[in-house]
């Protein structure tokens, strides 16, 4: 009999900004709407089905928050807000955002919510996100709000649940009793959640594996040159991480939250991305963790082998990958199984597009030929053929999400003649071969290239290390903050931010996975009371980097220093950075807008000049006692500021301003230094000395110093 072992693995990232309580993007909600309960209720049709479930705790915690009504996102929030109430920036937002779906299975297969994103269009840019959202009307957005939802709900509630099906049928002209109607659907559903994966768990028929906390790559995390054993030449971050501290603390504190969800603790263990490395065997086996599992090229290295499969794809060396083994490194030992990668990635990306029933024949008729294979090579004991992959993405690609693929892959594998299904411990028990050590690799190509490989990541990993050496550097922050910045450091070790950086894998929202990194990264040092690092207010992005933050100058400008617009000529050859068309910018602290709403800048002879025009006039902004500054990464460390005390103006370092309508700045050239361009940013603090906001979000305003040949190359007749 041929040992099936399943493993089916829940992530998100950890979204909430722990200062602000926002969580910046929705899928931990949007998800627990369709896969997270779907996939474990599931089971319930076949009771001889055994499988394991490996739920990530930064998933839990957030998923814990949003069913008991704590946790908000934008998205959610203003899928709730009236319709008919919407600002011009929220309506931006839903227009940008809520068309976040597979497009063929998801949007295409309800025709109003295709029909509402063909007015939309593409949309690329800002300015035509704006004018897409002018040609919806307030039924259009009010249906938007109830389709970007609906869409998500699943499959068993679409089937089954006469208010869903209700909802589905009308289709278009949605009420706001129907969104209220539907928010009740979804908190019922995700607090059907966690219930589910408990009795599942309690009748025996699934395992619930766990992660590190934060799903962070522990062998990165145990000392970042480990990534030296595949890649020796390769530049490294400018300050080594070495933390296995930090390691110990994310795989303790996962298994004790599983402990307080799930009533025992968890046995077994999916390294973040298969990471798996000597370093990190001893710390896995002291935490409790009994097996873990990784990737079949890990094992090919470990053992200095290739694994090859024929022309059918089938495996050509079954007695080696198809068993359990017991990894000794370091002092520690622990179980470990090594999945299919071709067979876990004909699920992951090749079935979505077969019928549902030839696609299940086909898979259960190559597991039946693994083990055929493994008995005629003369493997030991019974087979066991490991299938772990992602347990939500994969659905939204497959007719049905995925459930009649299931339906038919589980009725197949049921009472079948060959072949049994076994969760993970189970499979794990008594495990005899042996490995002296393991390759360090993740289930990527057995390297940790994904992670720390690319300039960015490398980037990414030097903010850290210098974040975590804050933690124990003196300072004045009381144990309470101390406490939450270590919490911070916890959350931005996590796989996810990493995986974005570089040029090897993108989506729609890089940017905001950037941004909430140094974002954690901020917060530390603020709640330690030390300055922040100008570089944690920049982009990380290189690879497809984004647009230029303003437009540049186009001639000199020579405006009269006197707060006001004395002429439209002034500034007519001034760059220009417009606070409100830009991405992100509404993402301050309490969603007020912002401050400032332009910055115009530009250069004589002599002078760099900068103009701010603010929501009130730039005098009342100072007579509240907020502050500007001017934070130069180039020339790097120069810093400027205009504030208000006593009922005047005091400046640090700056000549001269004039502060009324608008407020204008004249700083020398020379003030400068020897430079041929400046990079700086435009900061708001309120009177204690917070900063508010920061112009422009990730990338400062850039502009060439000018040459004397600059206004013949603007010259045009």
């Amino acid at each position: 009999m041929t040992r099936v072992a399943f493993l089916w693995h829940m992530h998100q990232p950890y979204y909430e900004d722990l200062v602000t309580g926002e969580h910046i993007l929705p899928w931990v909600r949007l998800h627990a709407l369709k896969d997270y309960y779907g996939m474990v209720a599931l089971v319930d049709e076949f009771p001889s089905i055994r499988l394991t479930f490996n739920l990530v705790p930064s998933l839990l915690v957030q998923l814990e928050a949003f069913a008991a009504n704590r946790a908000r996102d934008r998205a959610l929030d203003l899928s709730l807000k009236p319709a008919a109430d919407l600002s011009p920036d929220e309506t931006f937002f839903i227009i940008q955002h809520f068309f976040h779906a597979q497009r063929q299975r998801m949007i295409e297969a309800h025709p109003r919510y295709a029909e509402l994103l063909a007015e939309r269009g593409s949309a690329s840019t800002p300015s035509e996100a704006r004018a897409a959202a002018r040609r919806f009307s307030t039924d259009d957005l009010r249906d938007l709000q109830v389709w970007h939802k609906l869409a998500w709900l699943d499959p068993f509630y679409q089937d089954r649940d006469t208010r869903v099906r209700a909802l589905v049928g009308k289709g278009r002209g949605f009420s706001e009793a129907d969104k209220q109607l539907l928010r009740t659907i979804e908190l019922e559903l995700l607090n059907a959640v966690l219930p589910a994966y408990r009795a599942a768990a309690a009748r025996g028929q699934i395992e619930i594996a766990t992660s590190p906390f934060y799903h962070p790559i522990l062998p990165l995390v145990c000392d970042s040159d480990v990534y030296k054993r595949t890649h020796p030449e390769s530049p490294m971050p400018r300050h080594r991480f070495v933390h296995p501290e930090d390691a110990r603390e994310q795989l303790t504190r996962a298994s004790a939250l599983h402990e307080r969800l799930f009533g025992r603790r968890p046995v077994g263990l999916w390294p973040s991305e298969g990471s798996v490395s000597n370093a990190m065997v001893p710390l896995v086996a002291e935490a409790g963790f009994e097996w873990m599992a990784t990737d079949e090229l890990v094992l090919a290295r470990t053992a200095g082998m290739v694994f090859t499969r024929d022309g059918q794809g089938h495996l050509d060396q079954p007695e080696r990958l198809y068993q359990p083994y017991v990894v000794s490194a370091a002092g520690g030992r622990v179980a470990c199984v090594f999945r299919d990668h071709a067979l876990s990635d004909l699920i992951g990306f090749t079935y979505a597009g077969w019928h549902s029933d030839r696609a299940a024949e086909d898979f259960v008729g190559r597991l039946v030929e693994g083990g055929r294979r493994y008995a005629a090579r003369g493997g030991r004991g019974e087979p066991l053929i490991s299938i772990v992959l992602d347990g939500e993405n994969a659905w939204e690609h497959y007719e049905g999400g995925g459930r009649p693929f299931l339906r038919a892959l589980y009725q197949r594998l049921s009472n079948h003649a060959e072949l049994r299904t076994v969760t993970m411990g189970e499979a794990c028990r008594g495990a005899q071969a042996e490995l002296a050590g393991i390759f360090p690799g993740s289930w990527i190509d057995a390297n940790f290239y994904i992670w720390i490989g690319h300039h960015d990541d490398r980037r990414a990993w030097s903010q850290l290390a210098e974040a975590r050496d804050a933690l124990t550097a003196p300072g004045h922050a009381d144990p309470s903050a101390l406490e939450r910045a270590r919490e911070e450091v916890l959350i931005a070790e996590g796989s996810d931010w990493f995986w974005w950086y570089g040029d090897d894998h993108s989506s729609d929202h890089d940017a905001e996975f950037d941004d909430l990194f140094r974002r954690h990264l901020r917060n530390v040092y603020r709640l330690l009371q030390k300055p922040v690092p100008d570089e944690l207010f920049t982009t990380n992005i290189s690879a497809a980097a984004p647009p230029p933050a303003a437009t540049a100058p186009t001639g000199l400008v020579h405006p009269a220093l006197d707060g006001e617009e004395t002429s439209y000529f002034e500034w007519l050859g001034a760059g220009r950075f417009d606070v409100r068309d830009t991405p992100g910018a509404m993402h301050q602290t309490d969603r007020r807008a912002p401050h400032l709403t332009s910055i115009q800048f530009g250069f004589d002879r002599e002078r760099l000049y900068l103009r701010l025009d603010g929501e009130r006039p730039m005098r009342e902004l100072l007579a509240l006692g907020h502050e500007v500054s001017l934070i130069f990464l180039k020339p790097a460390g120069v810093r400027f500021s205009i504030r208000q005390t006593d009922g005047q103006n005091r400046t640090s370092g700056v000549p001269a301003h004039a502060a009324g309508s608008i407020l204008e700045l004249a700083i020398p050239v020379s003030a400068l230094g020897p430079v041929s361009a400046v990079s700086l940013f435009v900061a708001v603090h309120d009177a204690h000395g917070t900063e508010l906001e920061r112009h422009p979000p990730n990338r400062p305003i850039e502009a060439d110093v000018p040459d004397p040949a600059f206004e013949a190359r603007q010259w045009s007749a």
